[in-house]
This record gives structure tokens, C-alpha cells and sequence, in this order.
């Protein structure tokens, strides 16, 4: 089992930015590629950013290409995403999540999910 807690959602304006963070605890967190999710009201979860193992490669949806960056630090267990240029269409509950492979965009693709993170951009 692996264990993932979001944070760092909140209020910002447009244009403004926010780092979100993924802490994973129980299992290896290396062995593991991540992923950010984000699901709107009324819409399907939707793929956002994926990392590697090790964090050498990485992918993002193109709605986020050049304003949303997916990192991750194994030695503290942890996977971010930032978040720049923040528009109102960003808005949306965010999810990390870990898969045993790398690159999946679906989410049943993903074995173990977060609680999620409110992350609200107001015009």
C-alpha cells in the first residue's frame, strides 16, 4: 500500500502561481512513477503531468504544457507540480497518484490516489 497526502491548493488570482506537494509514505516511493490528476465540477478526472522512477522524464497534458512543471524528490518522498500562469480554467480538485508504470494518462491506470487538493483561480 501507499499512502498519499496533498497540499498546498488554495485561492490565487489569474496569472498567479502555486506549488503543490504529494507526500507518499509505506511503501518504496522509488519504485513508483507519479502522476497529478485535476477534476473540475461536473467533469471526468483528467490527466495532468507524469513523472518517472527517478525523474528523468516527464509529460504533461498540452492545456498545462509550459505553465505547469512536475518534479519529485525521493530522498523526502515527495512529488510537486507548479504551477504558473494560473488561469480560472485550472480550477479544480487535484490528485497525485502512484503507478507501478511510467507514462499513463488514464486514470484507472493508477493504483493509489490522494484525498485531493481544492485549488480555486479567480478572474
Amino acid at each position: 500500500q501507499v499512502q498519499l497526502v496533498e497540499s498546498g491548493g488554495g485561492l490565487v488570482q489569474a496569472v498567479g502561481s502555486l506549488r503543490l506537494s504529494c507526500a507518499a509514505s509505506g511503501r518504496t516511493f522509488s519504485d513508483y512513477a507519479m502522476g497529478w490528476f485535476r477534476q473540475a465540477p461536473g467533469k471526468e478526472r483528467e490527466f495532468v503531468a507524469a513523472i518517472s522512477w527517478g525523474g528523468g522524464s516527464t509529460r504533461s497534458a498540452d492545456a498545462v504544457k509550459g505553465r505547469f512543471t512536475i518534479s519529485r524528490d525521493n530522498a523526502k518522498n515527495t512529488v510537486y507540480l507548479q504551477m504558473n500562469n494560473l488561469k480560472p480554467e485550472d480550477t479544480a480538485v487535484y490528485y497525485c497518484a502512484a503507478n507501478s508504470k511510467y507514462g499513463g494518462t488514464g486514470a484507472y491506470e493508477y493504483a493509489y490516489w490522494g484525498q485531493g487538493t481544492q485549488v480555486t483561480v479567480s478572474s
